[in-house]
């Protein structure tokens, strides 16, 4: 099955995924418009789908570790998400907001869901700007890793942000967390024992 997993992957353009990104976006905003509060809808969906990209980059070195080898798309799924994500945003700020500044500056103070919601928006803006080659040889190698390494926290952020939005408890909110906060104790026992690992 790995080997299955891997010609095929090696087969498969990148492009690929920023075709599906776009058609996917249109999905999703053709749903929403079917609804009676598209705008709210569109912001959920548009947020969720960001979420479930973000998860689904981060897995693909933990697949890895397995065997599986889907690195070549890591880059496009991280772009992907970054996408959706500010979509979410643009729906928020534009479409429900209006661009009223008043309101947004005081909901991004006041309201915790929307501050950690935005926090981890912001945290993914450099990682989205420096997701190219010339970035890596610019900043070096390891300054690069280290740099994107703000995925982790964005990740969480948001996961966390999808939990305050419902107000309650979900099986859906509890797999996201729960999955992000795998990722993270899975990476941050992988680098340990690196660092662990006699020379």
């Amino acid at each position: 099955m790995q080997d299955l997993i891997n010609r095929a992957a090696r087969k498969t353009p990148t492009w690929v995924f920023y075709l599906a990104a776009i058609a996917l976006a249109a999905s999703t905003v053709y749903g929403a418009t079917q609804t009676p509060d598209p705008a709210k809808v569109l912001e959920r969906d548009l947020g969720t789908r960001g979420l479930q990209i973000l998860i689904a980059s981060l897995c693909i070195t933990p697949l890895r570790w397995g065997g599986i080898n889907l690195l070549k798309f890591r880059r496009a799924l991280g772009l992907m998400a970054f996408m959706f994500i500010t979509l979410h945003f643009l729906t928020w700020s534009v479409l429900d907001l209006g661009l009223r500044w008043s309101v947004i500056l005081t909901d991004l103070t006041k309201r915790p869901y929307i501050v950690i919601g935005f926090a981890a928006f912001v945290a993914l803006i450099p990682l989205a700007l420096t997701s190219n080659l010339w970035s890596i040889k610019r900043l070096g190698a390891l300054r690069w890793k280290q740099l994107h390494w703000l995925v982790y926290p964005a990740v969480l952020a948001g996961a966390l942000h999808f939990i305050l939005i419902g107000k309650v408890y979900t099986l859906e909110s509890a797999t996201y967390f729960a999955a992000v906060t795998w990722l993270l104790i899975a990476r941050l026992i992988k680098s340990r024992k690196a660092v662990l690992r006699p020379a």
